[in-house]
């Protein structure tokens, strides 16, 4: 049967593509932010996952304020790089897995959430920063991707609680499918951050570093943090981080912590990253 092997939490500034994009990573502003990923790229080059699956929020490229699902899975066979306003990110296109989609996609479904089928869909900074973080600049990405997107953007939002729930079916769904295949969760955003009015530029690393710490330690305490939380300690932008439930949902709860990386700024955002392995 398939498996998810473990979980990675990090940040998706959209700022981080560029300066990758730019050739600009062995800037003095940006090099102590991506020697914190060094490890990282030799873990997952170790683990050689068949599949990824990216938990984001989409940044008003696929899904516009007209039509936001809470949550949606790409089912599409491959997926173009969104132009967000600069152009297209010259990085890969993304390549899907559209049978274990689907297989995710029903077994979700039945399992009571509700979740919007996407067919075809452009990917943005969201799924791609990750993706290069982790890969560095391929030719192609070296495995398919899964997309799913959660709505962080309008509210509403999803509780941190659903996403844990979600991250649990989401394990439920890949281990029910007939194909031996690892799998390697991303969940991603965050971490505190503003980008707007009278507290625009907020960073809180205490709340930040709280926040790591119960993603290796106490999970179900963080997927019980309220929207109030984030939006008080960690700015409103820092309601992403109940992206990372999603992942922490996925894998076990005693996971054992590989990797941690604190950095701030990445243009006026703390960055987060964690990289959490099943210990069977």
């Amino acid at each position: 049967m398939a498996k998810i092997v473990a979980g990675v939490g990090m940040s998706h500034v959209p700022a981080i593509g560029v300066a990758i994009d730019s050739g600009n990573t062995d800037d003095e502003y940006w090099t102590p932010l991506f020697a914190g990923f060094e490890k990282s790229k030799q873990w997952i080059n170790d683990q050689n996952p068949d599949v990824i699956i990216v938990v984001y929020n989409d940044h008003a490229t696929a899904f516009s304020l007209e039509l936001i699902p809470t949550f949606a899975i790409g089912c599409a066979a491959e997926y173009d790089i969104a132009d967000e306003g600069w152009g297209a990110r010259p990085v890969p296109r993304v390549v899907g897995h559209p049978e274990l989609a689907w297989h995710m996609a029903q077994s979700l479904v039945l399992d009571e959430f509700d979740m919007t089928i996407v067919n075809n869909m452009e990917v943005d900074h969201g799924l791609t920063v990750p993706l290069s973080l982790m890969f560095d600049q391929p030719q192609e990405w070296p495995c398919p991707v899964v997309p799913i997107c959660v709505n962080v953007v309008q509210f509403p939002p999803p509780t941190g609680n659903r996403c844990f729930n979600l991250g649990k079916a989401i394990r439920r769904a890949v281990e029910s499918f007939d194909k031996d295949l690892k799998v390697v969760i991303f969940g991603t955003g965050g971490m505190s951050h503003q980008l707007q009015a009278e507290r625009a530029g907020l960073i809180n690393s205490q709340f930040d570093n709280d926040f790591l710490d119960m993603m290796a330690n106490d999970p179900k305490k963080a997927a019980a943090i309220p929207h109030v939380d984030y939006l008080r300690e960690a700015g409103s932008e820092g309601i992403e981080l109940v992206m990372w439930h999603v992942m922490r949902g996925a894998i076990d709860e005693d996971a054992k912590e590989i990797h941690r990386h604190y950095h701030v700024p990445a243009s006026n955002t703390a960055v987060g990253h964690i990289i959490l392995e099943n210990k069977k």
